[in-house]
């Protein structure tokens, strides 16, 4: 039998272990899901979703559940296969435990938290709809329309009230009410639009025209496009540096990271990444942002101080949705 002292490290070990932060990477092309340690910017294990294929990924607030809706074989609005299910991954033991299953081909795409409700809500395409689940008992509690096709991406205000998705192929954004689950209006953007994300302060919202290399800047008080801003090449996903200052956007065919400054609206640099940056996610503490690259099959991690690529991280073939686990 251990000593007390002994046995009281051993236990205190492994709940560290257990309860660090991670980095979740949706490898689109190994069917797969990388957690990654950042603190050594090292993969730890890739969990076989067994599915064709998640591309997005959301941790739920206690950094312990995982879950990746499964879109199907096709890019968005293409022909293929209609995903129908969402995996539940538990992040400690690297398993899937759960699948919900919609009961139809709704492709299932991105999940975000309601950061007020704690609801989980995924946007499902082919029903023009958001869908919103009880986390706890994985149970539909309702769904917002957005009166669109091609709900790709989806941003929810910081206050909890508004919801906004990036149409793809209409090259719309549709502004929801989400406390009364209803579709407030459409703004139009572009022939074709991607990705989506919202300013801390909730005062803009920023998607990106597939048809020139420039970004739509969306004023959320008017619910119109406020402006654009030139960008280097098409862009793609975007996210802001939690205080404010500054947006990132990937550009894929160009390998780089602009970085918009927020208080003009205009590209004040660009990094260097691995080929064809696709999402954006800032850790917690606001220092370091996290780049997937798609067909490099790489994570790159930039000091947000510095401006500098401080790793490049291995994950999977096709790399894209990212999801930040903080420990509790």
């Amino acid at each position: 039998m251990l000593p007390s002292r002994v046995l009281l490290c051993v236990v205190m070990t492994t709940l560290s272990a257990a309860a660090a932060d991670r980095l979740l990477v949706a490898n689109q092309g190994d069917r797969s899901l990388s957690i990654v340690d950042p603190a050594t910017a090292s993969q730890i294990t890739a969990v076989p979703e067994n599915a064709v294929t998640g591309h997005e990924v959301i941790a739920s607030p206690d950094g312990l559940t995982a879950y990746v809706p499964i879109y199907g074989n096709s890019g968005v609005g293409k022909p293929g296969t209609d995903g129908s299910s969402m995996l539940v991954i538990d992040i400690p033991s690297a398993k899937v435990v759960r699948t919900f299953d919609f009961g139809h081909g709704v492709r299932p795409h991105c999940a975000m938290f309601g950061p007020k409700d704690g609801l989980l809500y995924v946007t499902t395409e082919l029903d023009n709809s958001i869908t919103v689940f009880d986390p706890k008992t994985l149970k539909v509690v309702g769904t917002v329309p957005t009166g669109q096709p091609e709900s790709h991406m989806l941003a929810i205000s910081h206050d909890g009230r508004r919801g906004y998705t990036a149409n793809v192929g209409p090259g719309t954004v549709s502004v929801l009410d989400l406390k009364a689950r209803k579709q407030i209006t459409v703004i139009p953007i572009s022939k074709v639009t991607q990705r989506i994300s919202i300013t801390p302060d909730d005062r803009m919202v920023f998607t990106a025209d597939q048809t020139k290399p420039q970004l739509a800047v969306i004023d959320t008080k008017t619910n119109s496009v406020k402006t654009w801003i030139p960008l280097p090449g098409l862009g793609y996903g975007t996210a802001s540096t939690l205080d404010g200052k500054w947006l990132l956007v990937a550009v894929p065919h160009e390998k780089k990271v602009a970085v918009v400054d927020l208080s003009t609206l205009k590209v004040a640099q660009t990094i260097d990444v691995p080929s064809a940056p696709q999402e954006i996610v800032m850790r917690p503490d606001g220092q370091v942002a996290y780049v997937s690259c798609n067909v490099s099959g790489k994570v790159a991690a930039i000091d947000l101080t510095s401006w500098k690529v401080l790793n490049i991280i291995d994950a999977g073939k096709g790399a894209d949705g990212l999801a930040w686990a903080t420990a509790h």
